[in-house]
């Protein structure tokens, strides 16, 4: 089963948004993987100061049911290969791919921040952080996880 890594801020809500606004997008995203086997790991920094069940309390049930972990601390981890050195989130993506599933697992990253992968990174699928995953955006994902699913 493919895993999702999913980011919060610029994806389930538009970068730097009001509270009161948070997970606007949350919907769209149930949408897009509705009827889809993909299990779900919170890369979102959100993660860093808000216990696990604060994290799944601001998710639906379609979308929390699905979340099998979070990923590691880029400081936390103890052996980041060369190639992924000033790559952070990846890094932490494909730490907790390599001690949760096996290697051939297929996986994809909606994330709105580039830098945080390599250059051209197959496995990323970027949101525009000033829109989120919009209904457009969301449909583009949809289709992509289709393929990832075959």
């Amino acid at each position: 089963m493919p895993v999702l890594f999913l980011d919060f801020d610029g994806v389930l809500h538009r970068e730097f948004c009001h509270a009161s606004k948070h997970f606007e997008f949350e919907p769209s995203f149930a949408l897009a993987i509705h009827r889809l086997d993909v299990e779900i790991v919170v890369s979102s920094t959100w993660r860093h100061n808000r216990e696990p069940k604060e994290l799944l309390a601001q998710l639906s049930d379609p979308v929390s049911s699905r979340i099998v972990g979070m990923t590691p601390r880029y400081s936390q981890l103890p052996d980041v290969p060369s190639k992924l050195a000033l790559y952070e989130r990846e890094a932490e993506c494909t730490a907790w791919l390599s001690a949760n599933r096996p290697a051939y697992t297929r996986w994809i990253a909606v994330d709105d921040r580039p830098w945080l992968f390599r250059p051209f990174c197959p496995n990323l699928f970027m949101v525009d952080g000033k829109r989120g995953l919009d209904e457009h955006s969301s449909q583009l994902l949809r289709a992509r996880l289709n393929e990832l699913s075959l």
